[in-house]
């Protein structure tokens, strides 16, 4: 059998329901996909996608740490920060960075969890 690995699905540790969807659904304009708390005033887990790409956010302690790293390959980069920057976060105004890997956006959501962005030289 040939091994295949199918999508990768990281999990980032959150702290504040409202400004995780702030900041994930409000400015980065994923969609969320589903919400699910095993009892009420338990920690909620929820799915959120865009474009293929996607992302669990968790409020349970043992799901991860503030501060976790993501790189994202992609196409598009131009465009998702024109897209996100018209949105006027206060929060965050990012830039492009042009590297030897690629052109590479970097967002850190309210819990210190980053999310780069790159669009590498094979897509332009």
């Amino acid at each position: 059998m040939t091994i295949h690995f199918e999508q990768t699905c990281p999990v980032f540790r959150i702290f504040d329901i409202e400004k995780a969807k702030e900041f994930y659904i409000g400015f980065l304009g994923f969609t969320l996909d589903w919400e699910h708390r095993f009892a009420e005033n338990m920690p909620l887990y929820m799915q959120v996608s865009r474009e293929g790409l996607t992302l669990h956010l968790s409020e349970h302690h043992g799901d991860g740490s503030p501060g976790a790293n993501i790189f994202v390959r992609m196409q598009g980069v131009d465009a998702l920060h024109k897209e996100i920057t018209a949105r006027g976060y206060r929060f965050m105004r990012p830039g492009i960075e042009t590297e030897s890997w690629g052109r590479v956006m970097g967002v850190i959501d309210p819990f210190g969890n980053r999310i780069q962005f790159c669009e590498g030289p094979h897509a332009e």
